[in-house]
């Protein structure tokens, strides 16, 4: 379950519409590993603008959106910048995700046709073993049993675990909802049900989101409440002591913690 070349292997995990703030005062279980100094936690500043598929983009790849042309969630093309899973494939690593359908149109085929690209297993694509979905509300729990399937029996170096659950329900019911708190809440208990499974397996973890959520039910713009978002970070190779960083830097700082540098 390693990487041919480097020997290590990352789960990135992205929260979509997950507050900063939010995810401090809701999700006990990873802030009880950053108190036991077992995991650190980071203020992400997220790109602009805080939309999603711009913002995937920026974190599969660290080129700003003024550079790799996904402006907006209507551009369905794909990507035209080196990503990750290219940089994992060209290593000799193995890649996977289980995420919503925009991955795949970013990274494997445009546009998505749920009849033909729902699952794909060992394809040539950049992201080799999907598993993807098209309905925002479709199930956490659903979502990591799907990524729990890939990592069991297509061992990823890099698998990308990508949930709407609470952008879905910032969106029905804004920031300052129950709803969006409970929603929250509760993706901290369903990481919960993975994570020591993961980190037994020797998986480096990452927990973040692309952007966060206002009282309105909305984000795209400058505020903080759309732009603040949290970096959890599981690694024994992790050894900066920074409190605050630009999104810009995720995608470089994976590269490190998996040796695609070297």
């Amino acid at each position: 379950m390693q990487n041919k070349k480097t020997g290590r292997t990352l789960i990135l995990v992205i929260l979509d519409g997950c507050r900063y703030d939010t995810s401090i005062e809701q999700m006990g279980l990873l802030n009880h590993y950053v108190e036991n100094g077992l995991a650190t936690r980071i203020k992400v500043i997220s790109e602009l603008p805080s939309n999603s598929r711009s913002l995937y983009e920026v974190l599969m790849t660290g080129v700003p959106t003024y550079k790799n042309k996904i402006l907006t969630n209507g551009h369905n093309s794909l990507s035209g910048e080196k990503s990750i899973f290219e940089k994992v494939k060209n290593n000799g690593g193995r890649t996977a995700a289980a995420a919503y359908y925009w991955y795949s149109e970013l990274y494997n085929e445009s546009p998505f046709n749920e009849k033909k690209h729902r699952i794909q297993l060992d394809t040539e694509n950049l992201i080799e073993n999907g598993v993807f979905y098209y309905e925002d509300n479709y199930p956490d729990t659903h979502l990591f049993a799907d990524a729990n399937f890939l990592l069991q029996y297509k061992k990823p170096d890099f698998l990308l675990i990508h949930s709407m659950n609470i952008d879905d329900i910032g969106h029905k019911f804004t920031s300052d909802s129950r709803e969006y708190k409970a929603v929250i809440n509760r993706a901290d208990y369903i990481i919960g049900q993975y994570l020591n499974n993961w980190l037994e397996l020797g998986y480096q973890v990452m927990v973040t989101s692309d952007h966060g959520m206002d009282e309105n039910g909305l984000h795209g713009g400058t505020l903080n409440s759309h732009r603040e978002v949290p970096l959890y970070i599981f690694s024994k190779y992790y050894r900066n002591n920074v409190d605050e960083i630009s999104q810009i830097e995720i995608a470089g700082l994976i590269e490190k913690l998996l040796l695609l540098h070297h």
